[in-house]
This record gives C-alpha cells, structure tokens and sequence, in this order.
C-alpha cells in the first residue's frame, strides 16, 4: 500500500471513531434528558416518585396523582424542553452567523421585537388571553428580525449593531408606554417575567411544532454553517451561497427565539450558556454542535425549572431568575476568554 493510501485510510479510521464518540455523546445526552425529564415531573409542591411518573405516563389508571401528572407537570416539562432547545440552538446560529463567540438571541432584536408587540397588544386590549399573547409576541419577533435583517444583511457586523440599536429603541419606547399606561404594565408584567409556571394552559401545539421543525432546519444548514463559519471567502470557494445561508439562518434563529419567547417570556442566558458548555463535544462541527446544544438546552431548562419550584418554601421563582444566576458567571468566563476577539 502506498504512504497516500495509507494515510486515507487513517483518515477514514479517525472520521470513524469521531463519529462513533459523538454519537456515544449524544445518546449519553438524551438518556440524561429523560432521566432529569422524570424527576422534574414529580418535583414540587406535591411530589411524586419516579416510578409512578413513569406509570403516570405509560400506565394510566386515571388516578389523582396521575392526573397532576399527565394534565399539569409532563406539558410544562415538554414546554421546559421545547423552549430550552429552542433557545440553545438559536443562540448556535448566532453565535456562528455573526462569528461573535458573545453572542445570544437578543442581540438581533427578536425579544426586544417581542416584548414591544406584547406593551402594544396590551394596549389595544389583544393581549389579555394566552393565545393573543402568542400571537401577538410572534408577530413582534418576526417583524423585529425582518427589519434588522433589512438593515443589517450586508455583514455580519453591521447585523448585531443594527440589532443592538433596534433593541434600545424598541425597549425604551416600551418603557415609556408602560409608565404612561399602568393597565398595560400589569398585563406585561406577567409575560416578561420569563416563566414557565401556568404557561402549560397556552396552546402549544403549534410553537412547539414550529420548534421541532426550525431545529431540523438548523441541522440541515449545519454543513452550509460550517463552511460560512471559516469566511465569506472560503464559503463561496466551497460552493456555499451566503447570503442564502444567512437568510435562512435568521428565518430559522426567528422562528425559534421568537416561539420560545412568545410562549414562555424573555428567558436570558440559555442561548449563550449552552453552546459554549456542548462546544468540546462538538470538537468543531456545527452540525453535531446543534444537536447536542438542543439536547443540553433542554437539560437546563428543566434542571432550571426544578430549581425554580424548590428555592422558595412559599413559592416559585420565575426560571429565568435561576438562568440569570447561573448567566452571569457564564458570561463574565466569557468575556474573559474571547473579550480580546474571535476564538
């Protein structure tokens, strides 16, 4: 065999057990997830033991336990899982899009889209039900992303900066409508406080359908993102058409920030905190970087959400408290690391 064949072949063997170690990784993820998915079922106010969540959700008999079980805590962990996956792989797409390792949802102006569309529907009297919450957050999230994307299509600089600007903007009228209209500020209060808890009565049929297939839409674009991650010029070398990858990209970060957000609240932290833990997993690639982001994204919602139910004796704490907490020690490891630039 010749020194080329040879190294081919080491080559292929490399790419074998790379593979075979992220799978192993990731199959390792989603067992966690299922195992924290049934404890989180059966923690707070009235607990319930593993074995009989698992009766509760493969077994039913129709008993009292039960009916807490399947009606109330399994539709607020699937929300928890939703939202967290959701979140996490849109803060993949960021951060790869805009090549700012800083990066998180909010930067490109969809929860400060959202949190507008909410001050505005309130005031108009459309925001006073869980569906017209939802529909009202969404469309704020999208109109918000289009227009920065409007803007800021030309690079992935002048993106973030348009919206960092449209997010100032944005919140500060928001402010100002909500000091001037105290009904309003009630009614945006209970949205913006980033909850999980009572968010199970909304319809979730169809943000968590739209999830599902936002998420498969990021793994199909992981290829075209990894070449777009090494340069506009090495993209176009490779045959990738950027800004068609860009324009989906943020259709795809939209619909995923903006259906979490619009469903659960402004949630921080989860879109920058996840893919920096799963990144050595993902040793490089983007596409097995988004897969475990949306396993591990879930993992910490719900691990956040139990953490929500059980730190306060006389009740919750709203999730996205708890993801502040551990945030802020994220971002500050951060900043410390790639503040003087790009990784």
């Amino acid at each position: 065999m010749t020194a080329a064949g040879r190294e081919a072949g080491v080559g292929r063997t490399e790419r074998t057990g790379a593979a075979a170690g992220q799978a192993a990784a990731l199959a390792a993820g989603v067992a966690l997830l299922a195992a924290v998915a049934v404890v989180s079922i059966g923690v707070g106010a009235h607990r319930v033991a593993p074995a009989e969540v698992v009766r509760a959700l493969f077994a039913y008999d129709g008993s009292a336990e039960q009916m807490i079980v399947r009606d109330v805590r399994a539709p607020r962990a699937l929300l928890a899982v939703g939202v967290g996956a959701a979140l996490a792989v849109s803060g993949v797409l960021v951060q790869t899009l805009s090549r700012n390792p800083l990066a998180e949802p909010g930067i490109l102006g969809v929860t400060a889209g959202a949190g507008f569309a909410m001050t505005v529907g309130s005031a108009l009297g459309a925001a006073a039900a869980p569906a017209g919450r939802l529909a009202v957050a969404t469309a704020g999230a999208v109109l918000a992303a289009a227009l920065v994307y409007a803007v800021g299509r030309s690079s992935p600089l002048r993106l973030v900066l348009t919206g960092v600007a449209l997010s100032a903007v944005l919140s500060g009228v928001s402010l100002g409508m909500r000091l001037m209209l105290p009904d309003v500020f009630d009614q945006y209060r209970f949205w913006s406080v980033g909850s999980l808890a009572g968010r199970e009565r909304a319809p979730l049929a169809l943000p968590l359908a739209a999830i599902g297939i936002a998420v498969v839409g990021a793994l199909l674009l992981g290829r075209a993102l990894n070449a777009v991650a090494l340069g506009d010029n090495v993209a176009h070398a490779l045959g990738v058409h950027v800004a068609r990858v860009r324009s989906t990209a943020l259709v795809l970060i939209t619909v995923l920030a903006g259906a979490a957000t619009a469903v659960a609240g402004p949630i921080m932290f989860v879109g920058l905190i996840v893919p920096h833990a799963v990144r050595p997993l993902a040793r490089g690639s983007v596409p097995w970087l988004t897969v475990h982001a949306a396993v591990f994204g879930a993992v910490l919602l719900l691990l956040a959400d139990m953490g929500s139910r059980v730190l306060l004796p006389t009740g919750e704490v709203p999730v996205a408290i708890v993801t502040a907490f551990i945030g802020g020690p994220v971002l500050i490891w951060a900043v410390r690391r790639y503040g003087a630039g790009a990784p």
